[in-house]
This record gives structure tokens, C-alpha cells and sequence, in this order.
């Protein structure tokens, strides 16, 4: 069963439990795909579905820090678990360790120094890392490693 088939079908038994939340969440996700595979003229592959899953939820994190900063829990607690919905079928998420293991292995490989190799580093770990961890937690910890070795590589009075 295709990534697209198990969201159509997720989606008829939301509508069936008359679960609200979860209808609502997979309709949009069902729309945002549909938009996007309108675009390219084609059915979407799975990945590329993992793509538009993986965008909806970044979007709900935003805006729940915004709610969140603006005091509005009740608005932030809906998106969260509107993310929890559309998680269910993204691949499993890496952890921190998994991601900083990932990114020295991408340091090494692409043989980056500095803070100006940052995007020669994220080329290599974007296929390994998209739809399993968040693209700003990713970027954050390869320009620390980056800076790191930056400050160990030259010598500073």
C-alpha cells in the first residue's frame, strides 16, 4: 500500500469515527498533496509525499511557538495535535545523538573546515535526513560543529 492509499484510507475511517481533529488534519494534508501533485502533473511518489507531510507539520511548529508566544495554549494544543495526526506517517524521527553522529559523518566525508563549507555539509545530509528531522535543528548543529572546528583550526591570541 502506497503512502497515499494508507492517508486516503486513514482519512474514510476518520470520517466514519466522526473524529473531527483527525479528519480535518488529513484533508488538508490530502489538499496540500493534491496541490502539489497538480503541479508537477503526476501522482506523487512517496517521497515526495514525505515532502509535503514533513512541510505541513514544519508549519504547525511554527505556529505553535507563535501561539505559544502570544499565550494562546488552547490554539497551540490543537496544532500539536494536529502534528501528532500527520507524524503517524512520516519515518521514524532521528534523535539529537542520530543527528550529530550524521553530521560528523557528513563533516568527514565532504571534508568541511569551516562555517563557509555549511552548505556543502547539508547537500550531503539532506537526503538522509529529510522527513526524519527538522531541517533548523539540522542546520543549527552542523554550523556548531562547523564553528567548532573553525576555532580548533586556527590559532586565536
Amino acid at each position: 500500500m502506497t503512502l497515499a492509499q494508507r492517508l486516503q484510507q486513514e482519512l474514510r475511517s476518520a470520517i466514519l469515527e466522526r473524529d473531527e481533529l483527525r479528519r480535518d488534519t488529513l484533508r488538508m494534508a490530502t489538499a496540500a498533496a493534491y496541490n502539489v501533485e497538480k503541479e508537477a502533473r503526476r501522482p506523487l511518489t512517496d517521497d515526495e509525499l514525505i515532502g509535503v507531510l514533513s512541510r505541513e507539520v514544519k508549519t504547525r511548529r511554527e505556529s505553535i511557538e507563535a501561539f505559544r508566544s502570544a499565550g494562546r495554549q488552547e490554539l497551540a494544543q490543537r496544532e500539536e495535535r494536529e502534528v501528532a495526526v500527520l507524524a503517524a506517517f512520516l519515518p521514524q524521527q532521528l534523535d539529537e545523538e542520530e543527528i550529530r553522529r550524521l553530521v560528523s559523518q557528513a563533516i568527514t566525508e565532504t571534508g568541511a573546515g569551516s562555517a563557509r563549507d555549511l552548505g556543502r555539509v547539508m547537500a550531503r545530509l539532506a537526503p538522509q535526513t529529510r522527513g526524519r528531522a527538522d531541517g533548523k535543528q539540522v542546520s543549527g548543529l552542523v554550523a556548531q560543529e562547523l564553528a567548532r572546528l573553525d576555532l580548533a583550526g586556527h590559532d586565536h591570541p
